[in-house]
């Protein structure tokens, strides 16, 4: 009789799981799709069973007790290796089905993203994406994601990275403040203009810029100033749209602009280095098992955007 008892609350135990990693009974009950009063329930006739108390319960946190961490412990990876089970055995039916939960910087997956995804779900009917646009570097592992998309140079040891595309950094005006400020001929021209920058520290701002030709290669640095510094580029090239200055993109930020003629890029000759990385990745937790889902969107992914933004500047 005990056994059974014990049998009927191994779906409790997952419950604590997710919340020991959630940190919270909303939080962990939103990633269940449960109502938090059912959260604090489970976990209330959890501790009725074992006879001690799991959790302890703060105005502002949620923490486990030396008993709830060690239960947490000991059956984290059992449940894992049910998931992973699980999802190979859905993807024998050789369609690509289920959730996939992807993170993504905000300006890519309005600009970029979002227009992709339509297609691909009417491609995959059985697949559902929910997306979280966020500039935050997200823990897959914690937060449950499938996949993140980063714009950066390298992905973490303990996961495996896709490369999407190949990226630009670029620089660029309206025609308008151009004609009112002046073209500028050469990076350090740049001294003279309002310059609109991703702020990287507390420092002095500065853009470094290279140049190749056939006579080598020339790297020079600016300190710039201006009047607007946002860490969101959808916001930077909004405001070069208004005339407010130059603005120092990555160029699926700067594309649309670009295209319709409402944005130029300046000193074209140079490139911006040091400023965005140079690829889109996809990444997740390394595990043995990649979900057919998923595996199908990180190859659409790839073959839409393989051409890169380049070619539109």
């Amino acid at each position: 009789m005990e056994q059974q008892k014990v049998e009927q609350l191994w779906g409790h135990l997952h419950w604590l799981t997710v919340l020991s990693q959630q940190g919270s009974f909303t939080a962990a009950a939103d990633r269940l799709g449960v109502s938090k009063a059912a959260m604090s329930q489970r976990v209330a006739e959890l501790e009725r069973v074992a006879g001690v108390a799991l959790v302890r319960r703060t105005t502002r946190s949620v923490r486990l007790t030396e008993a709830g961490q060690r239960l947490v412990d000991d059956t984290r990876g059992a449940f894992e290796q049910i998931a992973q089970s699980f999802a190979q055995v859905r993807d024998l039916a050789g369609t690509p089905r289920g959730l996939v939960r992807v993170t993504a910087p905000v300006a890519f997956a309005r600009q970029q993203l979002v227009p992709l995804l339509a297609d691909f779900l009417r491609q995959y009917p059985e697949v559902r994406i929910e997306l979280d646009l966020s500039d935050r570097l997200a823990s897959l592992a914690t937060e449950g994601f499938d996949l993140a998309i980063r714009h950066s140079a390298t992905a973490p040891d303990t996961h495996v990275a896709w490369t999407l595309c190949e990226t630009q950094s670029v620089l660029v005006a309206t025609r308008a403040y151009l004609s009112r400020m002046g073209s500028p001929q050469q990076p350090q021209e740049l001294l003279g203009h309002n310059c609109l920058h991703y702020p990287r520290s507390q420092d002095r701002p500065a853009w470094t810029l290279e140049k190749r030709d056939p006579a080598g290669q020339e790297r020079v640095t600016v300190q710039i100033s201006g009047s607007l510094a946002a860490n969101n580029s959808e916001a930077l090239r909004d405001a070069a749209l208004a005339g407010l200055g130059i603005a120092l993109l990555p160029d699926f930020s700067a594309q649309a602009g670009l295209q319709a003629g409402e944005l130029v890029r300046v000193l074209p000759d140079w490139t911006p280095v040091d400023s965005f990385a140079g690829q889109l990745h996809a990444i997740r937790p390394y595990s043995a098992h990649v979900p057919r889902a998923v595996s199908a969107l990180v190859a659409f992914l790839r073959e839409r955007l393989a051409p890169g933004f380049g070619a539109g500047l």
